[in-house]
């Protein structure tokens, strides 16, 4: 490859880049966001959540067109190529990670008007404040190309199902505790089923940033928490 070409790349790569940080510092924001007027109550701001999605779907429309014309221009091979790849594949895990946040808004402007038991909502708040942190550290794993903290994400994956496993069995004791907790439950049960799947996403980024370092997939099994609610699908 020629000087001209080489730069040429290096340009779609960096182009490719500082999309995918726009769009993982965006998706930070709106989960983030989102779990705040979850807490909160905040139905304007679940709104905003809700519209500032089509911002992600667009960046990840952006960055699939960029990277399949640059693998069909530059012809890129090895680590090079994988570049292209992982971008393309991290970009498709944020824009479901912005899918799962634009949920958990839509869930808090179905509770408009329902009646609201207080406190039930924290056991939420533990899982979201887990996975913000984990969706962080990976997308700083993939900057840095730091396959060392990636897999540190990856393997604290058990510990987000293991939470939402606990807090699925303590909302259906309020459940049957009370049917006046039923609808408001309900609804948290399917706000941090949500979380749950975003770290899930997160955990694929996790694999993903080994495949870039490496050039080979994460053979091991990823760690589970107890999966004793798994026959509930909340999807």
């Amino acid at each position: 490859m020629t000087d001209h070409i080489v730069s040429s790349f290096d340009a779609d790569l960096q182009a490719l880049g500082d999309k995918l940080a726009e769009m993982g510092g965006l998706c930070e924001k709106l989960v983030g966001e989102s779990i705040e007027a979850l807490l909160r109550r905040d139905i304007p701001l679940a709104k905003r959540v809700i519209e500032w999605d089509r911002s992600i779907d667009r960046l990840q429309h952006e960055i699939e067109e960029n990277g399949i014309l640059t693998i069909a221009k530059r012809a890129p091979v090895a680590i090079d190529l994988r570049e292209v790849v992982a971008a393309l594949r991290i970009a498709n895990d944020l824009e479901r990670i912005g899918d799962l946040a634009k949920n958990i808004a839509k869930r808090v402007v179905a509770l408009e008007g329902q009646f609201q038991p207080p406190k039930l909502a924290g056991g939420v708040a533990h899982i979201a404040d887990l996975t913000l942190a984990q969706l962080k550290e990976v997308l700083d794993a993939y900057t840095q190309r730091d396959e060392r903290r990636a897999m540190e994400v990856w393997k604290r994956d058990g510990d987000i199902d293991a939470l939402y496993n606990s807090l699925f069995r303590e909302l259906l004791t309020y459940m049957m505790e009370d049917p006046r907790n039923i609808g408001f439950c309900a609804h948290l049960l399917f706000c941090a089923k949500n979380i749950e799947r975003i770290g899930d996403h997160a955990t694929n980024v996790a694999e993903t940033v080994y495949y870039l370092v490496h050039g080979e997939a994460v053979t091991d099994e990823r760690p589970k928490g107890d999966l004793a609610s798994a026959a509930i699908s909340l999807d």
